[in-house]
């Protein structure tokens, strides 16, 4: 083995999925012909997130590359302390201790010179000698001093466990200086605890610590994984043969302990299983295993609902007044404004321009011609926006008008139910099932709820399929309105999204002002013309903004023109790197500038999934960044960050309940699994002024003639109808 130490310089690359990481480091000394030109030496390998400044001691092997030239190939790393004053003034200033940059490292070694680190360790509170280090820095730098400490051993310890440092900082924030003890009691207790932590590297962790792999406490973890990610996919249940065989691919394991852990789980109540009959024509009976969660939220849906069509009672049907008549409302309308204020619950349901937003206003102004009390609710801060806008009247998001209030839950619930006669909720498509559960906790038996939305859009992002289950049950009474009467003249938008919608090619013959296809089938070509197309195209011929104005939705995640791609070239043109501060956080770069989007409901900060901002502001001594949404800015401690992902491109399902003056959106061959009928009219409906498909007609084509909507496991429509 080789020996390399020095002090890094910068990351070129680093992988937050496999930690293999490309970085430049100063070297204390060494060979200069090993060296590139600049003096500094090119470390590859699979390590822990290190931040340039530290020091560092690798092991590994010197190799010479023929294009890349001389690299060391490190196995191991051990984080240092320095042995020079400069050395000191880069580690102290790296970011290593919140609350220090490089201008308060700097005066402190000035102070202390290579006695600093013992200092600290010490008498912290000599710190007050430094001129500019007053009592309450010196509070928050010693007490920091202390935590990075704790946090380096517990890094130390999850490291031969190819745990980042990131990680290794949410592990310590949530198991304090008990961290090491938790993870080492039951290390899978990471993956249901910790954000970013996901089941692999929990197994990889509890494997490499002598856990068996057959363990009893493995299997059940790993039943437990694989329903969560049957919940993830959207669906509400697994199947319980399709469970058992998942379960033991992923652990590969016998199929009979997986039998055993479910049948253990099923007894200790952590998994709930029925017998269903998924509809009349299939008598098959399915065995299916739920997470609780998902039990009581499906059978509780079904109990509500049924119990408030059969109530005689009704807070609304009972007050005197008269339809408004001002909307000049069809047949098919005034019969959804009746059947709103007749039927205790009811769906009013259409696609773009068919006049969903008319028939609402002429159920509100019914309402306040009777004085009934309401409320209008979406499930995101987006979409509620854009209620309000277009009815005049106050709405929000549905985890406010409930009070939720973590981590007791909603404030509004059986035992405090909602004081209103009706409540609407918009953009009923992206209900899941916990959400819609917890509305009808929330209401009487008396008070009527309407839901609004366009159901052959996608589902909902969480588990699910609400509105497209009460609509299959029969149950309730429906209007689907179909005649388009919002369709600008020269309007493509609205018209294609029909025609997609009908099973037809939308019309791409570039000729009217809002619709347009750039043809283009190899991915890597098309990743190119989509940057131009945003960066340069859009502004120049519409005059719109590429970062505030323009959304690229992709259909995938992954692939040149997936999401993760797309974002890194979309920053790298439209906020370079060398117009603002930036930080690498888990793999992913975060700049001064860069448009985000939230990833998971966070109630403390009142930032939910789905939010959108930008970065205003990167605090290398606080350890902060600062995002700014809608108007509020939000600091984030950078253990926090990865709750953020870059946004200048997003997934379709994430666009749900949004709108944007201009999308984009590529469209190839190479999104065969994913290219439906429902996903590309969701994606064009979310453009209030322009399309801009980049891709081939063949895929577009493909997505037209998809119209299967991906099937979700739940039992919501059979549990209606029994």
């Amino acid at each position: 083995m080789d020996i390399l130490e020095g002090i890094v310089e910068r990351i070129t690359f680093y992988s937050d999925e496999t930690g293999y990481t490309v970085l430049r480091i100063k070297p204390n000394r060494i060979n200069q012909g090993l060296l590139g030109k600049d003096g500094l030496a090119t470390v590859i390998g699979t390590l822990p997130e290190i931040q340039p400044g530290e020091s560092v001691r690798l092991s590994g092997q010197w190799a010479s590359h023929k294009e890349y030239g001389n690299q060391f190939r490190a196995e191991a790393v051990e984080q240092v302390a320095p042995a020079t004053v400069e050395g000191l003034k880069r580690y102290l200033g790296s970011g290593l201790i919140k609350g220090v940059g490089p201008v308060t490292a700097g005066r402190i070694v000035a102070q202390f010179g290579l006695e600093t680190l013992a200092l600290l360790d010490t008498t912290p509170e000599r710190l007050l000698e430094v001129p500019g280090v007053g009592k309450h820095r010196t509070t928050l730098i010693s007490r920091a001093w202390v935590e990075q400490k704790q946090i380096k051993e517990v890094m130390l310890f999850l490291q031969s466990h190819r745990v980042n440092t990131t990680l290794a900082v949410r592990i310590y924030k949530m198991y304090g200086d008990a961290a090491i003890e938790q993870v080492k009691a039951n290390p899978y207790r990471l993956a249901q605890d910790i954000y970013g932590i996901g089941f692999k590297t929990a197994d990889q962790i509890a494997l490499s610590m002598g856990v068996p792999f057959t363990s009893p406490n493995r299997i059940a973890a790993g039943v437990i994984h694989t329903l969560n990610t049957f919940s993830e996919e959207g669906h509400t249940y697994a199947p319980r043969a399709e469970l058992v065989s998942k379960t033991a691919a992923l652990l590969e394991v016998p199929v009979e302990d997986c039998e055993q852990a479910v049948e253990t789980l099923r007894v200790n109540e952590q998994v709930m299983v029925d017998m269903l009959l998924p509809n009349a024509a299939n008598q098959t009976a399915v065995e299916a295993v739920y997470l609780p969660a998902f039990w009581h939220s499906e059978r509780g849906i079904a109990g509500r609902l049924k119990g408030m069509l059969r109530s005689p009672k009704s807070r609304v049907s009972g007050k005197a007044g008269v339809t408004i008549e001002a909307h000049h409302l069809t047949e098919q309308q005034q019969n959804s404004v009746t059947t709103a204020l007749s039927s205790k619950v009811s769906i009013l349901t259409g696609g773009p321009g068919t006049g969903k937003t008319t028939t609402l206003k002429a159920v509100i102004d019914t309402l306040d011609a009777r004085s009934a009390t309401y409320a209008l609710a979406s499930p995101t801060g987006r979409a509620a926006k854009r209620l309000s806008e277009a009815t005049g009247k106050e709405a929000s998001t549905i985890h406010r008008l409930l009070g939720f209030k973590p981590p007791t839950g909603f404030v509004h619930d059986e035992a405090n139910p909602l004081d209103v006669d009706m409540l609407i909720i918009d953009e009923a498509s992206m209900l899941d099932l916990i959400l819609f559960y917890n509305i009808l906790k929330a209401l009487t038996l008396d008070t009527h709820l309407l839901l609004v939305g366009d159901v052959d859009q996608l589902p909902s992002v969480g588990a699910g399929d609400v509105l497209r289950d009460l609509i299959r049950s029969d149950q309730l009474p429906v209007t689907r309105l179909n005649a388009i009467f919002r369709q600008t003249e020269g309007s493509l938008i609205i018209q294609n999204a029909h025609r997609i919608n009908q099973g037809k090619m939308p019309d791409l013959s570039n000729k009217e002002q809002d619709f347009f296809l750039f043809t283009v089938e190899a991915p890597d070509a098309a990743a190119d013309l989509l940057v131009d197309v945003v960066k340069e195209r859009i502004p120049r011929r519409f005059g719109l903004d590429a970062v505030h104005d323009v959304q690229v939705l992709s259909p995938m995640h992954r692939g040149t023109v997936g999401v993760g791609t797309l974002n890194e070239r979309l920053q790298e043109a439209l906020n370079p790197a060398a117009s603002s501060d930036e930080r690498l956080i888990m793999g992913r770069r975060f700049r001064v500038g860069d448009k985000v989007i939230q990833m998971r409901n966070n109630y403390d900060k009142e930032v939910f999934n789905g939010d959108m901002g930008r970065i205003e502001r990167i605090d290398f001594v606080d350890q902060v960044v600062r995002v700014q949404f809608d108007g509020r800015s939000i600091d984030y401690d950078f253990a926090d960050v990865p709750e953020l992902s870059l946004a200048y491109a997003i997934s379709v399902h994430r666009s749900q309940g949004s709108e944007y003056t201009a999308v984009v959106i590529p469209v190839l061959t190479q999104h065969y699994l994913m290219l439906q009928r429902n996903l590309l009219y969701t994606a064009i409906t979310r453009a209030k002024k322009l399309v801009v498909l980049v891709g081939s007609r063949k895929a577009i084509a493909i997505a037209v003639r998809n119209d299967k909507v991906l099937h979700r496991y739940t039992g919501l429509t059979w549990r209606l109808r029994t």
